[in-house]
């Protein structure tokens, strides 16, 4: 009953998986992708001779190259990764802890407003980075009108790298939010009411009930929320590649658009693609480890 599950996971997942980590330990470009040279002759037969520059096995060299800098961007890519990560959890977190508060009440037209914060979830995530990309614009982009209509100067988004992984932040927070607030909504749903009554009737004000009720009873939800969040905003591609294109002059790459260009740009180096996925695996399998380990201490079961 299991093996068409793991046959299923052998094909889409593990196989891609382990050609990957293979490839890593590789020099294969599109250069040097084929074992034999063929050509035709003047008598029309197919001539083939082994190619002198094939791909090879050259072992960690793809990781010392990356590690120490004398391939691509390295460290410089991890760094605003981290930033990224960070600065775009925290908010959708923050954000969607504080719509769900309010959408947990008994409001006039919650049902309305419930349908309206999830748009942005359901919008495909590449046309809201294009629609994004065009209110960041300089000269025609309604971010900037509303600026020059308050007295402010236009900003030229793009052109410095703080403003531009901004504007990658903000798009991406907009998608993000609708997603926490969904999750911690139906976690404090959970949260049986009896709880707050009792509290409220022994006077604890609503911020009371709110860091001593509502927080500890999302534990296990937000502990889980921030986990996903912190995988998919760590490889959340299509955002930086279409709202900014990690510029200016590729300061505001990740790690995954990186990637990305050593795969599909210039002459395609298929090697050091996979070199930077294995490390990105390493890190996110990393922080998994730690933080497991760190819910067990609270005596989270995870």
């Amino acid at each position: 009953m299991v093996a068409p599950v793991v046959i299923v996971l052998a094909v889409l997942i593990f196989y891609p998986l382990g050609r990957g980590i293979l490839l890593s330990f590789t020099d294969l470009t599109e250069a040097n992708q084929l074992a034999e040279i063929c050509d035709r002759s003047i008598t029309g037969a197919e001539v083939c001779r082994p190619n002198p520059n094939a791909w090879q096995y050259i072992g960690l060299d793809n990781y010392a190259d990356v590690l120490s800098g004398k391939v691509g961007r390295f460290w410089q890519w991890l760094g605003i990764t981290l930033i990224w990560t960070v600065g775009c959890v925290v908010f959708h977190y923050a954000l969607g802890l504080g719509l769900a508060v309010l959408l947990n009440r008994p409001i006039r037209g919650r049902g309305v407003y419930r349908v309206l914060l999830i748009l942005p979830w359901a919008v495909p995530a590449f046309v809201s980075a294009f629609a994004w990309r065009f209110m960041f614009n300089e000269k025609f982009g309604l971010i900037n009108s509303l600026l020059e209509a308050a007295g402010i100067s236009r900003v030229e988004w793009f052109a410095d790298w703080k403003t531009s992984l901004l504007t990658a932040i903000v798009a991406n927070i907009w998608l993000g939010v609708p997603f926490m607030m969904v999750t911690l909504l139906g976690g404090m749903q959970t949260i049986p009411t009896e709880q707050y009554e009792a509290a409220e009737i022994d006077g604890a004000t609503a911020w009371q009930r709110f860091v001593n009720i509502t927080l500890p009873g999302l534990r296990s939800v937000s502990m889980t929320v921030l986990l996903l969040g912190t995988i998919w905003t760590f490889n959340m591609f299509p955002v930086i590649f279409l709202v900014n294109g990690g510029g200016p002059a590729g300061q505001t790459e990740i790690l995954v658009t990186g990637a990305f260009r050593s795969a599909f740009e210039g002459i395609r180096n298929y090697s050091m693609a996979s070199t930077y996925g294995v490390l990105i695996l390493s890190i996110l399998l990393v922080f998994s480890v730690l933080y497991r380990r760190a819910l067990r201490k609270q005596g989270e079961v995870w």
